[in-house]
């Protein structure tokens, strides 16, 4: 299928990602794990969660193989590979790695689709508690796909919160109740801060926590974005469009509403289409949550 793994497409702490044809010449991506995931508990995981799922904005997990110690999931191919490549390289001049707002802002729309649909659209409800960039892929038409479910809980739909021995996901956009307990028991409104924190990237086109910049003030992206906002002397791109302004407000306005400290501040992500879709002016600045010292 892989031409003997001829062509490598990604790689990750999972192991490697390699571009496929199946037999009625669809392209495919079979993405390899490495031997060094103990039991298999995180394929166990994503065969158990992807496998329940069917949306749009849901990569389709076509098939896997279990044999031994080898392996595998086969994906549908997605051309644009994953989001990350889209933030971070923005202000490179290499056309092939900017999106124009409007493309994003239906990207963030997107994605909480598909979270909403993990949420409340599936007989189990299914918490990501991976959402970042590198686990968004694009097709043909940017469409995103959410992937990646190797750290994925089921649990009931009437379960407000699930248990968990220790932290799962990734540094910077875990929710801070996933590592202290003290902040509100662990649901899918974890899923909707990691969600917000991965906006708030797609909106600045950098990493939200950031020591590299020339002033402490701006190492903690959404405090930042927060008082510029606040003050109303946020500079946004001077080619944005009147329209195009609106949809990035609307998406720092509900990313910042995502990001709150506690759980139960936070919106769903039926609410959060909602929001993303509605009118700007519907839309209010957060209360200033405690995560300046989170």
């Amino acid at each position: 299928m892989t031409n003997a793994f001829a062509e490598k497409i990604g790689k990750g702490g999972y192991g490697a990602v390699f571009k496929g044809n199946l037999p009625d010449g669809r392209l495919v991506a079979v993405k390899l794990l490495s031997n060094s995931k103990g039991n298999g508990e995180e394929f166990i995981n994503e065969v158990a969660s992807i496998g329940r799922t069917s949306h749009i904005n849901v990569v389709t997990l076509l098939g896997f193989c279990y044999e031994r110690n080898k392996r595998a999931l086969i994906y549908e191919y997605m051309p644009n590979g994953s989001l990350d490549k889209f933030i971070f390289n923005r202000r490179s001049k290499d056309p092939n790695c900017q999106l124009e707002w409007s493309t994003l802002y239906e990207i963030s729309i997107g994605i909480a689709r598909g979270l909403e649909y993990l949420h409340r659209g599936c007989n189990t409800r299914i918490l990501h508690f991976d959402i970042k960039p590198h686990n968004i892929l694009l097709d043909k038409n940017f469409c995103p796909k959410i992937s990646d479910f190797g750290l994925a809980k089921l649990c009931q739909t009437d379960e407000s919160t699930v248990s968990m021995l220790g932290a799962r996901g990734t540094a910077g956009y875990i929710a801070p109740e996933v590592f202290c307990r003290n902040f509100g028991g662990v649901s899918h409104k974890s899923d909707v801060y990691s969600y917000g924190m991965m906006v708030l990237e797609m909106v600045g086109g950098r990493k939200n926590i950031d020591a590299g910049v020339s002033r402490t003030s701006e190492i903690y992206f959404p405090n930042w974005l927060r008082k510029h906002i606040e003050d109303d002397n946020l500079k946004l791109d001077e080619e944005l469009s009147t329209e195009e302004e609106e949809k990035v407000r609307k998406m720092i306005l509900v990313s910042l509403w995502c990001t709150q400290t506690m759980p139960s501040d936070r919106p769903s992500m039926t609410k959060v289409v909602e929001m993303l879709e509605g009118s700007l002016q519907s839309l209010q600045i957060p209360p200033e949550s405690s995560s300046s010292t989170t």
